[in-house]
């Protein structure tokens, strides 16, 4: 599987409901991300709303949630 496979940049969307984690730095340096009607997840920089934004599958989004849930990215978090 490649990250090209799954990822899609765009710019623009409309009217979508962001989210972002509670735990978010309270400075707006968070990852927000939407539901998109086709089924895909955007993502993108809550401090620069108006640039690109990322979309992946659902399924590519459930492996990375997965991974955090289970550590795989604890070291970058130090």
């Amino acid at each position: 599987m490649h990250l090209n496979e799954h990822l899609h940049v765009h710019s623009g969307f409309g009217d979508l409901q962001w989210r972002k984690s509670t735990a978010s730095n309270p400075s707006g340096n968070c990852v927000e991300l939407a539901e998109l009607a086709d089924g895909g997840v955007a993502v993108r920089n809550s401090r620069f709303p108006a640039g690109p934004t990322l979309v992946y599958t659902r399924s590519a989004i459930a492996a990375f949630i997965d991974g955090v849930r289970e550590g795989e990215f604890d070291d970058l978090a130090r």
